[in-house]
């Protein structure tokens, strides 16, 4: 019962977190659409996107003090197919059939997830986690997922590159950490709740300094893909990045499947498999839709005095070209 909670309150969440996600998106649309486009903070509905988010989170948060990692982590696919028909009324989308088989494939994968979850104890102390933490399989892991949040984060600021695989890569190694705060300080609330404080161990802190740091750079590299992608390629590929960075940690840090049958471990991971393969259902061939941005009079540009047109580059934040460009002046731009 308690497990079933905890898979209730995760699937709630991130149904609420797919509502987030579109109208962040639906306000950068709008804004984008201005004659004067501000800063996207400046919105109120990209703000109620965010306060959305973030009691999207607060459930997730919660649901981890009543079930494992690896089962509420893969219930991210809740927020995939919810963001595919959500987006029919906030982003004026079409449900296609690849929606409807993606669904059915993705529920069906949630049913094994959570039919073959690991069972194991939830409620964890404070010298559980202290233990887990100086764990060598957990120390190798740390020291793998930093050189290569290094790697991504220097090609990210030196060289420019905000390849949605990137940004999102960022935010699946940020995340990894996140869960393992997340469910350590939850079970060791819960533990205190029930009589046995925790809350005087530094770990506890120390956790909750770790959850608040990287949540808070998720937020900022998931809005700069939010920003520059459409939300049904962001969600469907952050959800498979981040289930495979959670998963793993969980794992390595928790060690869920330690007990488990081999069969039950089969299973889940087929379960995870055929939400990967719906999830990849729904994003594959989807139309993304550039923005409308009218043409523009170079009269009305300075020291121009052309009666053309100029056409806004759709795949760009500048301006584009003129057709009778020659290719020089193409690859500046």
């Amino acid at each position: 019962q308690t497990q079933l909670l905890g898979v209730l309150l995760a699937a709630a969440s991130n149904f609420l977190i797919s509502i987030s996600l579109n109208i962040q998106k639906c306000s950068h649309l709008r804004l984008a659409c201005k004659t004067e486009p501000k800063p996207y903070y400046t919105s109120k509905l990209w703000w109620c996107g965010i306060t959305l988010l973030g009691l999207g989170e607060v459930g997730n948060f919660v649901a981890y003090g009543f079930a494992p990692v690896a089962l509420v982590a893969p219930l991210g696919c809740v927020s995939v197919i919810g963001s595919a028909f959500i987006s029919v009324l906030f982003l004026k989308k079409t449900v296609r059939a690849a929606d409807i088989l993606g669904g059915t494939l993705t529920v069906t994968g949630t049913y094994l997830l959570v039919t073959f979850a690991p069972n194991v104890p939830q409620e964890l102390t404070a010298r559980q986690v202290q233990n887990y933490l100086v764990s060598w399989p957990f120390l190798v892991y740390s020291i793998l997922e930093i050189i290569i949040f290094c790697i991504l984060l220097y090609f990210y600021k030196r060289k420019s590159v905000k390849h949605i695989v990137v940004l999102l890569m960022m935010v699946a190694l940020l995340a990894s950490l996140t869960v393992v705060a997340v469910k350590a300080v939850a079970s060791m609330i819960t533990v205190s709740v029930k009589g046995k404080m925790q809350l005087t161990y530094p770990v506890f802190y120390i956790m909750i300094v770790l959850m608040a740091t990287s949540c808070a750079f998720q937020v900022k590299f998931l809005n700069q893909a939010m920003h520059l992608y459409e939300a049904t390629a962001v969600v469907p590929i952050n959800f498979v990045f981040f289930t495979t960075s959670a998963i793993i940690s969980g794992v390595i840090f928790y060690r869920e499947f330690q007990s488990a049958a081999l069969l039950s471990v089969f299973m889940f991971l087929f379960g995870c498999l055929l939400s990967f393969l719906g999830v990849f259902v729904i994003a594959r061939n989807k139309r993304e839709d550039h923005l409308q941005i009218p043409f523009i009079d170079c009269g009305l540009i300075p020291a121009k005095k052309l009666t053309g047109k100029i056409q806004p580059d759709s795949r760009s934040s500048r301006y584009g070209t003129l057709n009778n460009e020659d290719n020089s002046v193409k690859s500046q731009s």
